[in-house]
């Protein structure tokens, strides 16, 4: 008589080490444990936290190089631009002393530009990432515990908020806070403007969060945890933050990664259309303006900041994609 073979597959080897491995681990150190093992992401992460880097040491880097983003060297130094305004080098006035060569017409550093320009997309960016995130999360939670009246009118105001085309309305409100805040006549202070952009950026921003939220407390209110804890006698406050936000920290945590990059290319367009910081402040924007205006003549000074956009979206993209795959094993590429 012969004997029956297991027909069952052999367990994978990198299923078995991990499985040894999440032996006495904690959520978070798995979840750094998955991170770690994805290379795009590391990789991505890395690109991200040089980003940061330099926009943290913009000054320390200017002062190095030894040129600063408001300067203007080409109309300084007789040479550099021709009678058109166009440098007068290869590639856009690319040297030794110009990294990235010159702005023309007004012959500004374009490497220095770039990296202040790094400085206030993301001081604007993070500003409003930060806001939407607590007011999304507070309005979500709330509207999806309370229920009833209030998560109606919070839910009819999410969707109103969410039918605005933001980018027309945010150039449309900025010349009226402007004349409001500082007159018509005047130019508004580059703090003022920060704010403004920031607060409006932040109005049109968090609707999205609040939604997604709303959505998770409401399918997680009915679940036994929370009928337990009610049992218990705690109180609604001591169940939002004892029970309901430790389950809400990875979807949170998910969107903030995906909204600061659209937050930057947010505060590029408005630049870009005249609603920045203004012509003193190096903004990417404003360099993207000023590259269709000479892109025929001088197309390397377009390059520039368009690379580092490109670059920047794409690995924090992928950095909370990885971010998501890592909090939710479940989830395969």
């Amino acid at each position: 008589m012969t004997t029956p073979t297991s027909t069952a597959p052999a367990p994978d080897a990198t299923s078995v080490t991990e499985a040894q491995e999440a032996v006495g681990r904690s959520p978070g150190q798995l979840m750094w444990l998955r991170f770690r093992r994805d290379r795009t992401g590391v990789i991505s992460a890395i690109i991200v936290i040089f980003y940061f880097l330099v926009a943290i040491l913009a000054p320390v880097i200017s002062a190095v190089y030894g040129k600063d983003p408001y300067t203007l060297y080409g109309q300084d130094i007789p040479g550099l631009l021709n009678d058109f305004g166009y440098p007068v080098a290869p590639n856009g006035g690319i040297s030794s002393e110009f990294w990235f060569g010159l702005e023309p017409n007004l012959g500004r550093d374009v490497f220095t530009q770039l990296i202040y320009g790094v400085r206030t997309s993301l001081i604007i960016a993070v500003a409003a990432t930060l806001l939407i995130t607590t007011i999304g999360v507070v309005v979500g939670i709330v509207a999806g515990y309370a229920g009833g009246k209030t998560d109606y009118f919070v839910g009819r105001l999410i969707d109103l908020t969410l039918s605005f085309p933001s980018t027309l309305f945010i150039l449309a409100f900025i010349p009226v806070l402007d004349s409001l805040v500082v007159g018509a006549a005047e130019e508004p202070p580059v703090w003022y403007r920060g704010i403004s952009l920031t607060i409006l950026l932040t109005a049109f921003g968090w609707a999205g969060l609040a939604r997604l939220l709303r959505g998770q407390v409401l399918s997680m209110r009915e679940r036994e945890f929370i009928e337990a804890a009610k049992v218990t006698g705690a109180s609604p406050v001591r169940i939002v933050f004892k029970e309901l936000l430790p389950n809400l920290w990875t979807p949170i945590l998910i969107q903030s990664t995906l909204l600061l990059p659209a937050m930057v290319t947010a505060e590029a367009a408005l630049s870009f259309l005249g609603a920045g910081l203004g012509e003193r402040v190096p903004d990417w924007g404003r360099m993207f303006l000023r590259a269709t205006q000479v892109y025929q003549n001088d197309i390397t000074y377009l390059i520039f900041p368009g690379v580092a956009l490109l670059i920047f979206v794409v690995a924090f993209n992928l950095l909370g994609d990885s971010v998501r795959d890592a909090f939710d094993p479940k989830i395969k590429r």
